[in-house]
């Protein structure tokens, strides 16, 4: 069993990437809506994958990322963000992101990310 954590302060959002995660045939998806409640959630669970928000209240996305990589936590990341210049992409994959999506985004796009990093961890679906 494959355990999720979506990180958004859009409920929408959070249920459009749940979605996304269904397809790619992971349903034991858990939510958090800010990077604090992210780290918070790395710490007590253990999670597969992380689709992480990068503008939040409390505590931004990229953050979140250095206090998990910090922490020692391996899973990957996917940063999903609006956030698209180059230099905001180099910093979240140099703060330990695993790969990188610009919203919006087609759902097919983000389903192979997830199952791309996924492989390459040797999480199998």
């Amino acid at each position: 069993m494959i355990r999720a954590l979506v990180v958004d302060d859009s409920i929408v959002m959070r249920k459009v990437l749940i979605g996304a995660l269904n397809r790619a045939q992971i349903t034991e998806v858990d939510q958090a809506s800010d990077g604090l409640e992210a780290v918070q959630a790395v710490q007590q669970k253990s999670y597969d994958l992380i689709l992480m928000d990068w503008n939040m209240p409390n505590m931004l996305g990229i953050d979140a990322v250095k206090a998990i990589r910090a922490g020692g936590y391996a899973m990957p990341i996917i940063m999903v963000t609006t956030e698209a210049e180059k230099s905001r992409v180099i910093e979240a994959l140099k703060a330990g992101a695993t790969n990188y999506v610009i919203k919006p985004f087609e759902p097919a796009t983000i389903v192979s990310k997830i199952q791309d990093v996924l492989a390459k961890a040797g999480v199998v679906i």
